[in-house]
C-alpha cells in the first residue's frame, strides 16, 4: 500500500513532498506540513532565528517563488495581512493616511507568481482580504483555545469545506468596559486580558518560540496539517495507480 506521506516520482522510489512556505515567519504553517513527513523550505524578508523548517532563505517571497517555486511539489503562502483586513481598509484608513502609515498589498503579485510555477498552492489570509474564500478554518475545528478564523485560496487543486462547529463561548478579555471569561484567548495585541506568551504557545500548539509578536502572527500548525492531508487525498488515485 502506498504511504500518503510520500509521493512516487521515479519508478520504484519514494521521497517526501517538497513544500515551500512563503512569508514563513517562525513556521506555524511549516510545522503542520512537517507533521506529515514533508520537507519544508521557508522564505521570509526578515531573519527568522526561531524558524522550525528544514531550510530557510531570507529574501523577497515573490521573487523567490518566481525563481524557485517550480522546484517544489506544493507551495503555501501567507502574505502579510496588516493591509488586508477590514479595519485597515475601512475604519482605520483615514488615521493611517494621516500618520503616513502604509502596508504592502501582496496577495495579487503573490498569486501571479504562484500561477507562473504551475504547482498546486494555497494562499492564506484574513477576512476582508482579496483571497478567494475556498476554505475557512477555525481553531474550534481542532479543539484549540484560539478561534483565529483564516481563509484559504486553493490553486490547482480543491477540497470540500469542512463543517464549522459552533463556538463554545466567548473570547476571554475586556469588551466595552466589561470583562468576559471564555474558553478562547485573544492571541493578538497586549493588555485587556489578551493572551500571554505562554497562553499563545499552548493555544496554538507552538512550542519552539517565545517571541510574543511572531507567535501572534503564526498560523496554528493544525490548520496546515489538515490542508496537507486534504491535498494528499487528491493525490491518492495517482499514487495507487503508480503502486
Amino acid at each position: 500500500m502506498t504511504e500518503l506521506s510520500d509521493i512516487r516520482r521515479v519508478p520504484g522510489t519514494f521521497r517526501p513532498l517538497r513544500v515551500l512556505d512563503a512569508y514563513c515567519c517562525i513556521g506555524g504553517a511549516t510545522k503542520g506540513y512537517q507533521r506529515l513527513g514533508w520537507h519544508v523550505t521557508g522564505v521570509d524578508i526578515q531573519a527568522q532565528p526561531d524558524y522550525c523548517g528544514d531550510v530557510f532563505h531570507q529574501g523577497d517571497a515573490v521573487d523567490f517563488i518566481r525563481a524557485h517555486g517550480h522546484e517544489f511539489d506544493f507551495i503555501h503562502a501567507s502574505p502579510p495581512c496588516q493591509g488586508e483586513g477590514a479595519p485597515t481598509k475601512g475604519t482605520n484608513r483615514a488615521r493611517n493616511a494621516a500618520i503616513g502609515r502604509t502596508y504592502p498589498r501582496l496577495i495579487t503579485p503573490t498569486r501571479a507568481a504562484l500561477e507562473s510555477t504551475g504547482r498546486p498552492y494555497v494562499i492564506e489570509n484574513v477576512a476582508g482580504s482579496e483571497v478567494r474564500k475556498d476554505l475557512r478554518l477555525c481553531g474550534e475545528m481542532f479543539g484549540l483555545a484560539v478561534l483565529m478564523h483564516r481563509y484559504f485560496e486553493l490553486g490547482r487543486w480543491t477540497t470540500p469545506q469542512p463543517p464549522h462547529p459552533a463556538h463554545r463561548g466567548r473570547v476571554r478579555g475586556w469588551r466595552h468596559g466589561e470583562y468576559h471569561e471564555g474558553p478562547y484567548v485573544a492571541a493578538y495585541g497586549k493588555g485587556g486580558g489578551k493572551a500571554t506568551t505562554e497562553e499563545i504557545r499552548a493555544a496554538k500548539g507552538i512550542d519552539w518560540s517565545t517571541d510574543h509578536f511572531r507567535l501572534r502572527e503564526a498560523l496554528p500548525p493544525a490548520y496546515t496539517e489538515w490542508i496537507g492531508r486534504a491535498h494528499l487525498a487528491t493525490l491518492t488515485p495517482t499514487l495507487e495507480a503508480a503502486a
